[in-house]
């Protein structure tokens, strides 16, 4: 077939036609507005998710400082299970707080540290020993993740919305088909299906 014979259907829904139904109009307002809304939508929960996350992380580092803590009690060796691990053992360690008090609690430390000697330990406002805040290659990565779920979530719901809808819309031609098909036949005097 030459090029010049082919028929070209694009946008049918949207030029004039005399079999052209007001439900094909409404669908492809749908499908457009569908598109557009996923679009927009998920740039804009992205971003959003985005923003959350990087304030939950500018947060959890302002509420985190680092501070010298001593080893008070000899530290054991490696244990033989954990020859894969980053070699660090459970052992008591005391600090004071920028307040004045003193704490003592069980950190991971170097294995077979000695007493006495220090190490870099972070703890929150309250002077509790918390876990270190996240990196800035972390912070971005955690960033990018949330604003591309968020966002391909969002477009991935108005999408299926308009899926769903169109299968209605779907629903409701075919039953205006077999209504106006019934009664042709039944003009004429005979069934076709």
């Amino acid at each position: 077939m030459n090029a010049s014979e082919r028929v070209t259907v694009r946008w049918w829904r949207w030029r004039r036609n005399a079999l052209k139904r007001r439900v094909d109009v409404v669908e492809a307002w749908i499908v457009l507005a569908g598109w557009v809304l996923a679009l927009l939508g998920g740039l804009v929960a992205g971003l959003l998710a985005a923003g959350t996350v990087e304030r939950a992380v500018e947060q959890q580092r302002a509420q985190s400082r680092q501070v010298q803590a001593t080893v008070v009690e000899d530290a054991p060796g490696p244990s033989p299970a954990r020859e894969a691990s980053d070699h660090r053992v459970w052992g008591k360690v005391r600090w004071t707080t920028p307040d004045g008090s003193t704490h003592r609690e069980e950190a991971r430390v170097p294995a077979r540290a000695p007493a006495g000697s220090t190490l870099s330990v972070w703890v929150n406002r309250s002077g509790d020993l918390t876990t270190p805040p996240v990196s800035g290659g972390e912070a971005w990565l955690h960033t990018a993740m949330g604003g591309a779920l968020a966002g391909i979530f969002t477009g991935a719901t108005v999408l299926g919305a308009t899926w769903l809808t169109r299968l209605g819309l779907d629903r409701r031609r075919m039953s205006q088909w077999d209504a106006e098909w019934e009664r042709i036949d039944t003009r004429r005097g005979w069934k076709t299906g």
